[in-house]
């Protein structure tokens, strides 16, 4: 049997602006963005090269989902982007502009350092080592 997560669904403000942080700041790839209806799209990014797990950007439909945007993990890191060169990658986000809230350091896991998204969502960057329990970037 193989099971896997296919989508996480992020709940955002607009599509295109959305679209844009995500391709321009992070380098992730639109892999689909279908019109569904006059309000609702299909839209699907993930970082290049990613073949597990991709974003699924959710237009906020209410006020309650307006409210959870920026906060959908309650202030927790709530998404984690691999990388297999941190320096590489720190350095492209901060000259993109990205903002990071915690400065690099050095974890029993890895090197890591959090950012905000353009809502301000948590995302830790991170370049796993080999005692990471979770993906090995090989």
């Amino acid at each position: 049997m193989y099971n896997r997560i296919a989508h996480i669904s992020l709940v955002v403000k607009d599509y295109d602006e959305a679209i844009h942080f995500y391709t321009n700041k992070l380098d992730f790839t639109l892999l689909e963005n279908t019109k569904i209806d006059e309000f609702k799209r299909w839209v699907v990014i993930a970082p290049s090269g990613a073949k597990e797990c991709s974003l699924l950007l959710a237009k906020a439909a209410n006020e309650k989902q307006l409210a959870s945007i920026g906060n959908q993990t309650g202030g927790r890191v709530g998404f984690f982007l691999f990388t297999d060169d941190f320096n590489r990658d720190y350095d492209k986000l901060v000259n993109r502009g990205v903002t990071f809230v915690r400065p690099p350091k050095k974890e029993p896991y890895g090197v890591v350092a959090v950012f905000k998204d353009l809502y301000g969502n948590l995302w830790d960057l991170l370049e796993p080592n080999e005692k990471n329990k979770g993906v090995i970037i090989q």
